[in-house]
């Protein structure tokens, strides 16, 4: 393997675990932040096994496992009852199954441990203030350009910067983005606000005619997580900082379970989330001779599968592996999107067919379906049994 300098525009989860996965394969990474601090925004993200060996090759699984929570169990309730549907072994079984637990965890402390392992292969391999603006490239290497004049040359440059990339808008032109009719409330509550013994480390999903609710714990069970979907008609930024009035929230869920309503009621009334969901047909073809995107800028999906972050680690890992098999840069990166596009698109896909189920219009709707579905994890063995440093690439 020739190594590399390799740039990487966007120091989210996805960019930070790629460069991790390169600078353990010997490869130079420079990773170009246009935020003015490194952080990470957002609640709860949830890791199953598939990404898991990923972050277990990078030596950080047991630290994750320590601020995050193993949950028992996946449980399904009626929105208004609390009658249980469906229920089913989540993290235990999981980890015999697919050789790695599934953790639950805060989306800033997954952020935090991938930035400290990078910067303990190369301590000043992020840089702040550099907002991508677009890049060139020839047959001897790639330049990358920032809003302030500067640029950066590298051999190889990927770019990880989210929904709104830059790098993937000048590969593949504007992506067509339709809304799903579908807003996602996001808010934390401590544990301390809540009664004792409120809810079991499960993840429970409380199933409402056309919207749900997931509540799980985080940060060792110090913090729950609330993600409630909602339909609604009224677009707003499609972005996870954007706040709406707690009145919304409680109007939102209004006859629901009891539990839900203490939540919302336990929750500080100026920091409620709510952001706007769009789908976005899976693209086939997302590099060029000198350049690959990987994440959201590559495969954006809605979260009703809950792999969004998953795909970008695996993402990062093959890609790795990819440059690994030859040192022909051109043939690595089409080495690595011929491998992830068919896995990426069947997740996009299985999560937008997943809104149905998710947004049935009645109880008895909800009750047959569930029912139905009774073979629970088995159903997504597909997904979780991916092992991104195992799997043969093609």
């Amino acid at each position: 393997m020739t190594p590399r300098k390799i740039l990487i525009a966007g120091a989210g989860l996805g960019g930070l675990a790629a460069a991790s996965c390169l600078m353990k394969a010997g490869h130079d990474v420079e990773i170009y932040e246009q935020a003015p601090a490194l952080g990470e925004v957002g609640a709860g993200i949830q890791i199953s096994a598939n990404a898991m060996h990923v972050l277990r090759h990078l030596g950080i699984g047991g630290e994750i496992e320590r601020v995050g929570v193993r949950p028992a169990a996946y449980v399904f309730r009626l929105h208004d009852t609390g009658e249980v549907i469906q229920q089913f072994s989540l993290s235990e079984e999981h980890e015999q199954q697919h050789g790695a637990p599934y953790v639950q965890l805060h989306r800033a402390d997954l952020h935090e441990l991938l930035a400290a392992r990078a910067r303990e292969f190369k301590p000043q391999v992020v840089h702040l203030n550099r907002k991508a603006v677009g890049f060139s490239e020839d047959a001897d290497g790639v330049t990358l350009r920032f809003a302030d004049g500067s640029a950066a040359q590298g051999d190889i440059l990927i770019g990880a910067d989210g929904l709104k990339s830059v790098i993937g808008r000048q590969i593949l032109g504007e992506t067509r983005a339709t809304y799903t009719g579908d807003a996602a409330w996001r808010v934390t509550v401590p544990v301390e606000r809540l009664p004792r013994d409120f809810l079991d480390q499960v993840m429970n999903v409380f199933m409402g005619p056309g919207g749900h609710v997931v509540c799980y714990y985080v940060r060792g069970g110090a913090i729950l997580n609330f993600v409630g979907l909602v339909e609604t008609e009224e677009v707003s930024e499609e972005s996870w900082t954007v706040k709406f009035p707690w009145d919304q929230l409680k109007a939102d869920y209004a006859g629901w379970h009891p539990t839900i309503q203490t939540v919302i009621d336990a929750a500080d009334r100026d920091q409620c989330y709510r952001w706007s969901l769009h789908n976005r047909a899976p693209r086939r073809n997302w590099s060029t001779r000198r350049v690959t995107i990987l994440g959201d800028a590559a495969h954006a999906t809605l979260p009703y599968l809950a792999q969004g972050a998953a795909m970008a680690i695996e993402d990062g890992a093959v890609l790795a592996r990819a440059l690994g098999r030859t040192d022909a840069v051109h043939e690595a990166l089409d080495l690595y999107q011929r491998n992830r596009v068919d896995r990426t698109a069947r997740i996009v896909e299985q999560s937008t067919q997943n809104r149905k189920l998710f947004h049935l219009r009645s109880k008895e709707e909800i009750r047959q379906a569930f029912a139905r579905r009774d073979e629970g994890a088995e159903r997504n063995k597909w997904l979780y049994s991916y092992n991104p440093m195992t799997v043969e690439l093609t």
